[in-house]
């Protein structure tokens, strides 16, 4: 398959040719990767089960792995679901449109495939322009998860959707405002008591001040989803996001981290490996040793959420033999940060 790479540059005449091209592609079953808010997203129409099954073969995809459905305005939930609970429009009119998913009793409309035969739909509505406006120029809803090869790092940038999927899908939106850096938030409204079954820039803690009362899956403190069990939201039952090395996280006190770290690492070196140290602004002089790559700032965790796939990516590209990482704290924006690498290292952690 050939694949139409589309670089937007603000030329009226070729960018709107870009979205015609696309919106036509989805409509006849087709696949576009895009970029939003969080990560760069693989769309296909959300309501054709073959278009939705192209999508799991494209990203080798398990198909008991729910896919997000993306629309561009309020009223869309309102057919994708069939109970609209009062905490969907708190959240609506707080955060959206966002980096945040609503997981809903579906309506008829939406397909099993989508689903993975769960009675429930996720569904978001981005803040990104070129999303927004791809959603509404295709007329379909857009089943989208993140654009990358099942179990790799997500994609923030063009260059990482055609590194993985070049060749595999129709077409690919470049525009690398990708902002947040991870992905969406999901929270599941479909109980009683709303539960986070995903972590991301929306934290638990807005989340709580907007609806009082939310508790936890535990999958994000590391437990996983049991085999047979279909997890309701995408990355709570198979390992995500991980690099080619082995990556392990390092936590502890800040000076027992960075001493282990660099007592890891020589220890790696002298068995032959090529290792890898993602570490901070503020510790990245502190490694005489290893490539170390700057990741963000502890003291603005968004900036790491922001870095953290390109910076997995990169340690691919010099072909590192193992990586070593500093934890993050569990809270705001460090939860997400967290809950992606304890899946990029199939939950290796060593306490410092």
């Amino acid at each position: 398959m050939d694949t139409v790479i589309a670089k937007l540059t603000g030329d009226t005449r070729k960018d709107d040719a870009y979205f015609a091209q696309a919106g036509e592609i989805l409509r006849s079953g087709g696949l576009v990767a895009f970029p939003t808010e969080t990560v760069y997203g693989l769309g296909a129409d959300a309501l054709n089960v073959e278009a939705a099954k192209k999508i799991y073969a494209a990203k080798g995809r398990p198909s008991d792995n729910p896919l997000i459905v993306h629309i561009a305005d309020r009223a869309d939930y309102a057919k994708l679901a069939r109970e609209i609970p009062p905490a969907a429009g708190l959240l609506y009119d707080r955060f959206l449109p966002g980096p945040l998913t609503m997981i809903l009793k579906k309506s008829a409309i939406v397909p099993d495939a989508i689903t993975g035969g769960l009675d429930t739909v996720a569904i978001r509505m981005p803040s990104h322009p070129t999303a927004a406006r791809l959603i509404r120029e295709s007329g379909v809803y857009i089943a989208a998860p993140s654009a990358n090869l099942s179990g790799k790092p997500s994609p923030t940038k063009a260059e990482h959707v055609i590194h993985d999927l070049n060749g595999r899908i129709d077409m690919i939106l470049c525009d690398d405002t990708v902002d947040v850096g991870v992905e969406s938030t999901i929270i599941d409204l479909s109980g009683d008591v709303p539960v986070l079954l995903r972590p991301g820039y929306i934290t638990l803690e807005q989340l709580r001040d907007c609806l009082g009362r939310v508790d936890v899956d535990p999958a994000i403190r590391g437990v996983s989803v049991p085999a047979g069990v279909v997890p309701k939201a995408p990355g709570m039952k198979y390992k995500h996001y991980a690099p080619d090395a082995d990556l392990a996280i390092v936590e502890g006190e800040p000076e027992a981290v960075i001493a282990r770290i660099n007592a890891l690492t020589r220890d790696a070196k002298a068995r032959g490996e090529k290792v890898g140290i993602m570490a901070t602004e503020e510790t990245a002089s502190r490694y005489p040793e290893g490539i170390v790559k700057v990741v963000g700032s502890h003291r603005d965790e968004a900036t790491v959420a922001h870095n953290l796939f390109a910076v997995l990516r990169a340690f691919d590209e010099e072909k590192v033999d193992r990586i070593y990482s500093e934890g993050f704290s569990g809270h705001n924006v460090g939860q997400a940060v967290m809950n992606r690498l304890i899946k990029a290292a199939g939950h290796t952690i060593i306490n410092a």
